[in-house]
């Protein structure tokens, strides 16, 4: 049945995922022998399903800081682009991936081994996949909201409220799509994201924000931000302008934690602020406490 529902899919992918928890019927997890019945309901949390764009190995330099035989940690530098598309089909994270792995889940399309994303200029951590069965338990993590993830950033201006929870539904602009905005909770389009901010530091005209996201939306922080009139620094899609000493968007994935495939053991890692950042956070510190 799955196989004639999910497009270029194939019996071990379903197979694979069905194993790995990410098929339920009627909320309950179940075997591959099972037979849909009328009225069944069906969810399935695969990750991306192949396509035919063929993505060429290159020698590039990536920041492995953890590896085992199911899964890598990159803490990825900013302005390398995580996997081709239109504009940027050779120099991403996916080609440096496949000319050191050749073997990632998903070989024959354009984001093979990816569970999940970073923007360009979004520097921090990414967990990638080595195999079809942790492609899809992690990919799971993600789709049920157990994934834990943590992002820093600088914001002009400083929130109202110094610690909260902002919530609403995110889609693409109708009138320019490479852009996402926010809608009502209640609303029947878009989907919803939740993000939970806490300001670290204040320097009057602009905030060191951190961030824990409970849901993993296109642009999330950036259009939550936005929304309250406080974009990033660096942000020009969003309206921030840049700084000399952060011309890119001030955001970094600094920590990411999950459950391990084959183990089940709890993983975290972290990501050092990087030097941009310091650089930054330290010249308006000083300039922020010679004023006062």
């Amino acid at each position: 049945y799955l196989l004639l529902k999910i497009a270029n899919s194939s019996r071990s992918k379903i197979q694979t995922g069905i194993e790995a928890g990410a098929v339920k019927v009627n909320d309950q997890l179940i075997k591959s022998n099972y037979k849909v019945k009328p009225f069944d309901e069906i969810s399935v949390s695969f990750s991306t399903p192949p396509r035919d764009n063929e993505v060429i190995p290159e020698d590039l330099p990536i920041n492995i800081v953890y590896e085992d035989d199911d899964l890598m940690i990159i803490n990825k530098e900013p302005g390398m682009v995580v996997h081709p598309a239109h504009g940027n089909w050779t120099g991403t994270l996916v080609n440096g991936l496949l000319y050191y792995c050749q073997n990632l889940p998903g070989n024959n399309n354009i984001r093979p081994g990816l569970v999940h994303r970073i923007d360009k200029d979004t520097s921090g951590l990414l967990v990638i996949a080595k195999s079809e069965f942790a492609m899809t338990y992690l990919a799971k993590q993600f789709f049920d909201h157990t994934i834990e993830r943590t992002y820093y950033a600088i914001l002009w201006g400083v929130p109202k409220e110094l610690k909260g929870t902002l919530r609403g539904k995110i889609t693409r602009h109708p009138k320019d799509r490479k852009i996402m905005y926010m809608l009502p909770e209640e609303s029947e389009d878009g989907k919803l994201a939740i993000t939970h901010y806490e300001v670290i530091e204040s320097f009057g005209f602009c905030s060191f924000v951190k961030f824990n996201l409970e849901t993993g939306r296109t642009h999330q922080i950036r259009v939550h931000m936005a929304s309250l009139k406080l974009p990033l620094v660096g942000d020009s899609l969003y309206g921030g302008t840049p700084n000399a000493l952060m011309p890119r968007q001030a955001l970094h994935a600094e920590q990411l934690a999950f459950e391990h495939p084959m183990t089940h053991e709890k993983l975290a890692f972290k990501s050092a602020l990087p030097q941009d950042f310091q650089d930054l956070l330290k010249a308006w510190s000083l300039s922020y406490n010679e004023k006062a």
